[in-house]
């Protein structure tokens, strides 16, 4: 008895694993994506960025409109469970390359290395976390998203007030959100195969793909103003 115990655990547990793979492998092609089209953009194509930027906010406006519609639209696919809902994320995914490589132009490579390989170290960290705490992150989740609401209308505010201490500080309590999302989105993936038990489709994998996605790019974003911050005092 004990032994088909051990044996039904073991398939759960590879089950497990494979579900996480499949998620981690749409967040790999995402931050892949997104890491090649902003390289290209800034060496590559770097003229004609420049040349775009100044032919007026235009055709930067649709960009960033076209950016917003894909994700949202990704993630709607993904809760009907549409084979769009991929090509969607990854359409997102070059977009968003775009548009980071305008905000990379203002820091040095040498700063945005450092803050990738910080976010990436990050993110793995809280990653293992969210996958093997017993501890229900649900109620911290609801905290911080409300307080990432806070966030978001302080930086709305700060954009009339200008004040360079108010952007660190808000820059600073992002990291710390967006690193205990990343803990309770590793979580959430464990809840949903065993909620479903291990029934789980590709719109899931997608959906919680994006999710990490997004944790990822706002966290690395984060940390790229702390350390441009401090690299010009």
């Amino acid at each position: 008895m004990n032994n088909d115990s051990v044996i039904i655990n073991q398939v759960d547990n590879t089950a497990l694993n494979r579900f996480f793979g499949r998620v981690y492998g749409v967040v790999a092609m995402g931050i892949g994506l997104s890491a090649l089209v902003s390289f290209l953009t800034v060496t590559v194509f770097r003229d004609a960025l420049f040349a775009l930027m100044r032919g007026g906010s235009m055709l930067m406006m649709i960009i960033m409109i076209a950016q917003i519609a894909l994700v949202f639209a990704a993630s709607a696919m993904a809760a009907k469970n549409s084979p769009l809902a991929l090509p969607m994320f990854l359409g997102y995914s070059v977009t968003n390359g775009f548009t980071l490589s305008v905000v990379l132009l203002a820091y040095t490579g040498e700063t945005v290395a450092l803050a990738f390989v910080s976010t990436a170290l990050m993110f793995a960290v809280m990653a293992i976390i969210g996958m093997t705490t017993k501890k229900n992150l649900s109620g911290m989740a609801q905290a911080l998203r409300a307080a990432l609401w806070g966030v978001i209308i302080a930086s709305v505010v700060n954009i009339f007030l200008r004040s360079s201490g108010i952007s660190f500080a808000m820059s600073i309590i992002s990291v710390l959100i967006f690193s205990g999302l990343i803990a309770y989105d590793n979580q959430r993936i464990r809840t949903v195969f065993e909620q479903t038990g291990g029934n789980v489709g590709q719109g899931w994998v997608v959906s919680m793909g994006l999710q990490l996605y997004l944790d990822f790019i706002n966290l690395f974003l984060n940390l790229l103003r702390i350390f441009g911050n401090l690299n010009r005092d």
